[in-house]
């Protein structure tokens, strides 16, 4: 059997009812394992990690989405996060047996049906694209919600399936297929903001840094230390030690220490071939955390 997996980000971290009620919408589809929740009131963000059919994960995504636009309102969301809307972006992965075009077909099946249904403004990106520069999620997000409505009066920016004009409750999502990636953050043992940021800026790949490597630097305030929040789209050549060791030794050029690191989510097991947690200094890792060991 083939197996998808979906890893949709929902714009609320802070409301346990809210997030209790998705996953319950999730959990009522059969055929679909949930795999892991991962919350932060900081970001205002909570990522679901699920698998099955490339038919049941599409159920299952319909499931959760729809709860998460009736009980989640741009209108008052606020965090540090960039994001779009409250289904901010729905990515497919392809699994055990699938390949990409599988992926690539659930993804559009989905965002065509889910836009039409609800009434929002879906933006296709990664392997799922329909316009070549919607392919990288960041020029999807540049400005994030509250820029919206005025990007969508530029033609270049017209959604690539429901309406063209913007939901003010739900915002537009970003839907789309693409490898697995390693969403990967380190807190910093400080509250210098500036810090995070040149870090941020030097490791990333747009700025001329690490291969593979999206990066920001943001606040953590209900811990008073500051954050590098990266996303990792090739472990394989940019491996997540050589990541860590950078920012740390970027970091020490500011006088500041790594505080741990976190995953978002899950983590091939190839990624910590040649590393381990204790070395990352990763917070809450066990077993679950990889892939693997739900396949």
């Amino acid at each position: 059997m083939k197996i998808l997996e979906c890893v949709p980000n929902f714009s609320e971290g802070q409301d346990k009812k809210k997030i209790d009620a998705i996953a319950s919408a999730l959990q009522k589809v059969s055929g679909v394992r949930l795999l892991d929740i991962c919350t932060d009131s900081d970001h205002n963000r909570t990522v679901f990690t699920f698998i099955g059919s490339p038919e049941d994960i599409g159920r299952g995504a319909a499931a959760a989405c729809d709860r998460a636009l009736e009980v989640i309102d741009m209108r008052a969301q606020q965090g540090v996060h960039p994001r779009i809307g409250a289904v901010d972006v729905v990515p497919f992965i392809p699994l055990k047996n699938a390949v990409m075009a599988d992926a690539v077909e659930t993804a559009r099946r989905f965002g065509r049906v889910f836009a039409e249904r609800n009434g929002l403004p879906v933006y296709f990106y990664g392997e799922a694209a329909l316009v070549e520069e919607r392919r990288e999620l960041p020029h999807i997000r540049k400005g994030g919600y509250e820029a919206l409505e005025k990007r969508m009066k530029d033609p270049k920016w017209v959604p690539d399936a429901g309406p063209h004009v913007l939901n003010e409750r739900s915002g537009a999502t970003a839907v789309g297929a693409r490898d697995f990636l390693v969403a990967y953050n380190i807190n910093l043992a400080s509250p210098n903001l500036e810090a995070a940021r040149k870090i941020a800026e030097t490791i990333r790949f747009s700025s001329g840094g690490m291969k593979h490597v999206k990066a920001i630097g943001v606040p953590l305030k209900s811990r008073q230390i500051v954050q590098v929040s990266m996303n990792l789209t090739n472990f394989r050549e940019t491996p997540v030690k050589a990541v860590f060791d950078r920012v740390k030794a970027e970091a020490s050029r500011y006088g500041v220490q790594v505080l741990e690191s976190e995953l978002i989510g899950l983590i091939p097991e190839e990624a910590l071939m040649n590393v381990t947690p204790q070395y990352l200094m990763l917070r809450d890792f066990s077993e679950d955390r990889i892939i693997e060991r739900h396949l």
